[in-house]
């Protein structure tokens, strides 16, 4: 098969034939036919990131794909099924805490790095061998390159279940001109939020939310004072803020988050996905008398509990989430370095860039739905 291979950190990625991949019991291959680019992925290439993946690999995050062979103890999914293929894998040997890999992106501690040197490759290749667990079938006339988003936003969804999110609750997103930030302000909505505050410092991302969303939604535009911005986000609010999500990038500061953090009501919750302090600088520093007198809930979430998957499917399924006014700009196997610089340069609100390594196309457009 052609995959694009990450030969070593800071060098292109390099497009050939590998040998396919073979699954085993307990694993599904997959064609690959879409998979979304995340827009720091060039950082994550250039080693800025530090993740820890070991080249050679063929990287990325998460795709849809057809499937091509089953093992012996698939009991529903069939070849030339459409499937999601999830990238967040978990050790099946430990149900308490399971050491946890990302499929051809990351890894959590040395568990989840012997776990990604197992299943080492992702889908930025024609066929792609995934857990059987991690594969969830789609709807008939799934389009696959606007169906890749759900490596976007079943991340703000997992934070957003974590954080008991109800019907007609008010949210902050922490981070909400951002890529996986403008998602979570759709998922709650989806997700039947009855008010989203919107903070962020790209008053043209605000303005886009605004209008996509209407009144549910209120814009912030930050200005880096925590107090000054504190009592914005609170007034934006025109009542208690119930949950606050932050998703937040590392280069953000860490006051940044604790000014959202501290918005939240008495008795509130605090979910923490971002990336802040991952690259070093001062601390989350939230104060211990405000977390203790306020009874406020705080906790850290990474990625999403295996059930998600199958929510997030029928969130867009039933168009409760509506991916049809995302741009999606597409790229052939042949131009993944094209892909990559793109995807840094449009990481806005509902701008997918995505890499299709199965359909031979020579060319890519924007499309608009």
């Amino acid at each position: 098969m052609r995959a694009a291979t990450l030969t070593a950190f800071g060098s292109p990625l390099v497009v050939g034939e590998v040998p396919d991949p073979e699954a085993g019991p307990g694993e599904v291959l997959v064609e690959v036919l879409a998979t979304c680019v995340p827009p720091y992925a060039a950082e994550v290439f250039g080693g800025q990131r530090r993740y820890p993946l070991e080249p050679p690999v063929v990287p990325g995050v998460g795709g849809i794909g057809r499937v091509t062979r089953v093992g012996p103890d698939s009991t529903k999914l069939k070849a030339g099924d459409l499937v999601w293929c999830d990238s967040t894998v978990r050790a099946r040997d430990d149900a308490l805490t399971p050491d946890i890999t990302l499929q051809g992106w990351s890894s959590r501690g040395e568990g989840g790095a012997r776990l990604s040197r197992y299943l080492h490759d992702g889908p930025f290749a024609e066929l792609m061998r995934v857990p059987t667990e991690n594969v969830y079938r789609l709807p008939p006339g799934a389009e696959p390159a606007s169906w890749s988003a759900l490596g976007v936003h079943t991340i703000p969804y997992g934070g957003l279940l974590a954080g008991r999110l109800e019907a007609g609750e008010t949210v902050l997103i922490s981070g909400a001109t951002g890529n996986l930030g403008s998602s979570a302000v759709a998922v709650a909505l989806a997700m039947g939020a009855g008010h989203v505050v919107a903070p962020g410092r790209n008053r043209a991302a605000l303005d886009l939310l605004a209008d996509r969303f209407g009144p549910r939604v209120s814009p912030v535009e930050l200005t880096g004072a925590e107090d000054t911005d504190r009592t914005t986000m609170t007034a934006a609010a025109d009542g208690p803020i119930d949950l606050v999500l932050d998703l937040l990038p590392p280069q953000a500061p860490a006051t940044a988050s604790r000014t959202a953090a501290m918005t939240v009501r008495e008795y509130g919750r605090v979910v923490l996905m971002g990336g802040v302090g991952m690259l070093g600088g001062a601390d989350f520093a939230l104060p211990y008398p405000w977390i203790m007198r306020n009874s406020v809930t705080v906790r850290g979430q990474w990625m999403y509990p295996r059930t998600a998957n199958a929510a997030m499917i029928r969130l867009v399924a039933t168009g409760a989430l509506d991916l049809s006014p995302e741009r999606v700009t597409r790229f052939a196997l042949d131009e993944v370095n094209e892909a990559i610089s793109h995807a840094a340069a449009h990481g806005g609100p509902f701008d997918r860039t995505v890499l299709e390594p199965g359909n031979g196309c020579e060319h890519r457009w924007d499309q608009r739905r």
